[in-house]
């Protein structure tokens, strides 16, 4: 059994399920951005060679739009303001380290920056970064459902901050 405690918009416990012959699953709730300057989008590298968006787990009693600002600023060097909720994703994998498979949802916010340069940090697996124009971006992007978000954020964007773009 496992049980939910809300607070805002934000999952802040959850227990995980097991069924009969499985391993229990971690479900972890996370936060990220996706980050326009103007008409380009804010992408990293990984260590693993996987282009995606900067996101990362909500700790602390933290709350998702400031997991992901943190998050964009710890792993790209980027300030960036909040422009509107941009939807959710998710996505399993069996951590080793764990030994158990993990469950990530991402709350992911639509941001603005004004500033084109990355710093982006190697001691969180990155190893290159910075901002494209949206048909690059969505080309480099490794997941499927990283690239549907950019270019629905985008038109979100482009429609609620236009003086931005």
């Amino acid at each position: 059994m496992g049980f939910v405690l809300f607070l805002g918009y934000d999952i802040i416990k959850t227990q995980t399920k097991t069924k009969k012959g499985r391993l229990p699953m971690l479900f972890r709730n996370c936060a990220g951005g996706v980050v326009f300057n103007k008409d380009k989008v804010l992408i990293l590298k990984n260590h693993k060679d996987e282009w995606v968006l900067p996101k990362g787990v909500i700790r602390n009693g933290s709350i998702s739009v400031e997991t992901a600002k943190a998050r964009v600023k710890k792993e790209a060097g980027v300030e960036a303001e909040v422009i509107s909720p941009a939807g959710e994703t998710s996505y399993e994998f069996f951590s080793i380290s764990r030994q158990k498979p993990v469950c990530n949802r991402i709350t992911w916010f639509i941001m603005n920056t004004d500033e084109d340069e990355t710093n982006v940090n190697k001691d969180e697996g990155f190893i290159l970064g910075g901002f494209f124009s949206i048909d690059e971006a969505i080309e480099m992007i490794t997941y499927s459902q990283d690239k549907s978000l950019v270019s629905l954020s985008y038109k979100k964007y482009k429609r609620l901050c236009s003086e931005c773009v």
